[in-house]
């Protein structure tokens, strides 16, 4: 299996055209594979009775996160089936949306970075050497993200910023309603664009399935709840948070 593809530039000279699309039933299979060895072990495993939603209610997210949450989801998928489905032979004039989610994308991802740095904790989603005692497994409480979750975190943050950079360099290359095309990149430098474009595209079609898959275990729906409601119950926060290192106020 190919890990890119290469072409002629017009000189007969041997350049990258981008990465090989082989890889992403790779991803997939990956992805699937992980799902399918989780399920079996959970299904071993998972045998505690779930903390009750009753109670009072803790806030866990502002509106305005689960909104850049919600759009940024919206945007990330819309990208994905207008970047992927073409490749795989489903066709369909796919370059308008594509370039459209693309900046939504990136006003979203650049508003959340402004919130995060001066309006939230910044550090909230780092890994900590704290984090890591979850890793020895039993009982773990957590601070306000989990290990898995940051982790997850940090895994889209690498591969959206790619996807936002290499995208924005190309779209100069495109028409658009703004300006005609560009031909000043030249051949090399797209097929190294084209290469890391294609390759955080294939590490968000991953995370992005592994990601939906846990927001939809019956375990952790209390925490997609949370993304659509903005909380937990006090019997959630008992059962999987340190209240020293994570105490919400409680809201409506």
């Amino acid at each position: 299996m190919d890990l890119v593809r290469v072409r002629d530039d017009v000189w007969g000279r041997e350049v990258l055209a981008g990465v090989s699309w082989d890889l992403l039933w790779l991803v997939l299979t990956a992805a699937f594979a992980i799902i399918i060895a989780h399920l079996l072990l959970m299904a071993v495993l998972n045998r505690k009775a779930r903390p009750s939603a009753a109670g009072k209610k803790l806030a866990r997210h502002a509106g305005v996160d689960r909104a850049f949450h919600w759009i940024t989801a919206i945007a990330t998928i819309v990208l994905l089936v207008t970047g992927v489905f073409p490749i795989i032979g489903i066709n369909f004039p796919w370059l308008t949306p594509h370039w459209i989610a693309g900046l939504v994308l990136t006003v979203a991802v650049g508003l959340h970075v402004v919130r995060s740095l001066f309006f939230q904790d910044p550090l909230a989603m780092w890994i900590a050497p704290s984090d890591l005692k979850e890793l020895a497994g039993g009982d773990v409480k957590t601070a306000k993200y989990s290990l898995a979750q940051k982790g997850m975190h940090l895994g889209m943050a690498v591969v959206v910023l790619v996807v936002i950079v290499t995208g924005l360099v190309l779209f100069l290359a495109i028409d658009t309603p703004w300006w005609n095309r560009t031909n000043s990149i030249d051949e090399a430098t797209l097929g190294w664009l084209f290469l890391l474009h294609g390759a955080s595209t294939l590490g968000l079609v991953g995370l992005t399935a592994l990601h939906i898959y846990f927001g939809l275990r019956p375990e952790k729906l209390f925490y997609t709840r949370s993304m659509i409601k903005g909380w937990i119950s006090e019997h959630e926060h008992a059962a999987h948070h340190d209240a020293a290192r994570w105490s919400p106020e409680e809201t409506r």
